[in-house]
């Protein structure tokens, strides 16, 4: 089984790897225009960091933009594809130098209405994650005053950053902060689902619904941990994927022993675009996942209680998967 992991990997970076010749520019060109439903919460901007088209416009430019990384190589849409959902198709990213990260890449749309960022929770406010995210070795590895000597050799930049601040003097903290105002825009909540639950009954079909009734259910409290509009309680949990955790989630954050191997309830919105899954990408199908929630997962200390054999048959585990599969956003598809 090993052997089997370290190969999926190997070809799904194989593939990244070939994707990368492909501009980030032309893949993304006018493909951000996500509408928030009617029913969603009202997008919330940072007092210091309220919303306007202009630095909205820069965010989107500055999220394609490889300068801002140490030598050229990467941007935040390198790892952030939207025909993925903005997760990265792989169980790892590249990062510098072809390095590469020891965890996967979460999807970030509705990214708007977390509270706290990373795997860990090891950050609680999206514009200050971004800006670190252009030192961190295992992100951009720049300095930002050269980030900042390179944008202001671009006159392009200097007019952008000019009709978002009203200065010419672009400061690094701009730059995180426009990112965030164009990725807080990014609301994804037109599936199949939502057309269901907003009234109509035939947007899902009979394998569906009752993947739906069981995903409800207390047999399996799937519902438990990925709950809400969201699906996602934004608690640390531990899933018993395997017997032992190499990355310790939870516990880099609070030092607590309680919380080794567990890591924040990922949203099950476009789950099936955002494979591999869980922490590291190890389990690349979402047969995979269900697989081990319907095993009862491997033991671990800190294995979570509400996981437990569920005793699935075949035809269940296919309705399952089926009703997760109509938590796409239909805007993904066209």
């Amino acid at each position: 089984m090993k052997i089997l992991y370290l190969l999926n990997i190997f070809l799904f970076l194989l593939l990244f790897s070939c994707n990368e010749n492909t501009s980030v520019s032309d893949r993304n060109s006018n493909k951000y225009n996500f509408d928030k439903p009617d029913d969603f919460p009202e997008i919330i901007f940072p007092e210091n960091n309220q919303y306007s088209d202009a630095k909205a416009f820069l965010g989107q430019k500055l999220f394609t933009e490889k300068i801002l990384s140490r030598n050229n190589s990467i941007s935040c849409a390198s790892c952030h594809l939207p025909e993925r959902a903005f997760s990265s198709g792989s169980p790892v990213s590249f990062i510098i130098d072809k390095d590469l990260t020891v965890r996967n890449v979460p999807t970030i749309m509705n990214v708007t209405y977390n509270k706290i960022f990373n795997w860990d929770g090891s950050s609680n406010n999206l514009e200050d994650m971004i800006y670190k995210d252009l030192t961190l070795p295992t992100v951009f590895y720049n300095d930002t005053n050269i980030i900042v000597q390179r944008l202001n050799q671009n006159p392009d930049y200097k007019r952008l950053f000019f009709e978002a601040y009203g200065t010419y003097d672009i400061k690094a903290y701009q730059i995180s902060n426009a990112i965030s105002v164009f990725v807080r825009t990014l609301i994804s909540g037109n599936s199949r689902y939502d057309k269901f639950r907003r009234g109509d009954k035939n947007a899902l079909n009979e394998s569906e619904k009752r993947g739906m009734d069981i995903f409800f259910s207390e047999r399996t409290n799937c519902s438990k941990c990925h709950s809400g509009l969201l699906f996602t309680d934004n608690q640390y949990h531990n899933t018993g994927t395997t017997t032992h955790y190499f990355d310790l989630g939870r516990y880099y954050v609070t030092k607590n022993h309680n919380d080794r191997g567990k890591f924040k309830t990922p949203t099950l919105r476009n789950i099936e675009l955002t494979s591999p899954y869980k922490h590291n990408g190890e389990q690349i199908t979402l047969e995979d996942v269900i697989d081990n929630y319907n095993s009862g997962g491997k033991f671990f200390i800190n294995k979570d209680t509400l996981i437990k054999e569920l005793n699935l048959n075949q035809q269940e585990r296919k309705d399952l998967i089926n009703f997760l599969k109509s938590l796409t956003d239909e805007k993904f598809k066209k």
